[in-house]
């Protein structure tokens, strides 16, 4: 694990970094959860920034890894990129956190609702930046990377675009519960409902596409028919949680 974390700091020493202070305020906010009992629609209010913070410190790390293998590739302005736009998500989700209030969905002030759709535009172009990540790994040779694996990657970004898009679907509707009102009783932790669809499955799976496959490819499967039939199946899983959603049915009746 030592020498992982070392190659990855040899590979992106930016995005290393904010890795890992993404994940040392994802470990803050999981205490502040233990501590505080302030919660927000029924959950403690330090989750969303936990969750938030792990999430994005996986996406910085994963993405140093593959942008290591671009030829002719900026990365100094990716890097940057990535950094102020997650980096100001996370600040203004533990802001709110800090003052109980909603960071998604609030359009109560002027200020607010500036902010949040700020968040929306900031997800929009790190989303958009990916897929040209993407588009590079498609158009340029890798004679020295396995081909499953360079499939793995491939397909784990597209899936992961779509469902990162899917996010809009949330904000157009400001809420991510179908068939009732955000706040309703959910599973463990991740709070997916367990009574009415919920959008964030389908997202959830989706995004995390970018890790899923490219490791299963690389170290499980070395193959590229299967990487393609496994992509294709998990791709329909998300679509399927998409649908399950938007017909207000929870997760645990898929």
């Amino acid at each position: 694990m030592i020498y992982f974390f070392e190659l990855i700091k040899y590979r992106n020493e930016q995005l290393f970094f904010f890795g890992l202070v993404c994940f040392i305020l994802a470990v803050i906010f999981l205490l502040l959860s233990r501590i505080s009992s302030v919660q927000l629609l029924g959950v403690n209010i330090w989750y969303k920034p936990f969750k938030f913070a792990l999430s994005i410190g996986l996406y910085a790390i994963t993405m140093a890894w593959y942008c290591y293998y671009l030829p002719s590739f900026n990365i100094t302005l990716f890097n940057w990129t990535i950094i102020i736009l997650f980096g100001f998500e996370i600040l203004y989700i533990a802001l709110q956190a800090g003052r109980g209030q909603a960071s998604h969905f609030n359009l109560s002030t002027p200020l607010y609702a500036t902010l949040y759709q700020l968040m929306g535009l900031a997800a929009a172009i790190v989303t958009f930046y990916t897929a040209y990540v993407g588009i590079l790994f498609f158009i340029n040779d890798f004679p020295n990377l396995p081909i499953a694996y360079l499939w793995g990657i491939r397909f784990g970004i597209i899936i992961f675009v779509i469902f990162s898009l899917e996010g809009g679907l949330m904000g157009g509707r400001m809420a991510h519960s179908v068939g009732g009102e955000d706040g309703n009783t959910g599973i463990p932790f991740l709070n997916w409902s367990k009574k009415y669809g919920d959008l964030r499955i389908a997202h959830f799976i989706g995004m995390h596409a970018l890790q899923v496959l490219p490791l299963i490819a690389n170290y499980l499967l070395k193959n590229t028919k299967a990487i393609l039939f496994v992509s294709a199946l998990y791709g329909l899983l998300a679509l399927f949680t998409l649908i399950q959603a938007l017909n207000g049915k929870p997760f645990h009746k898929l």
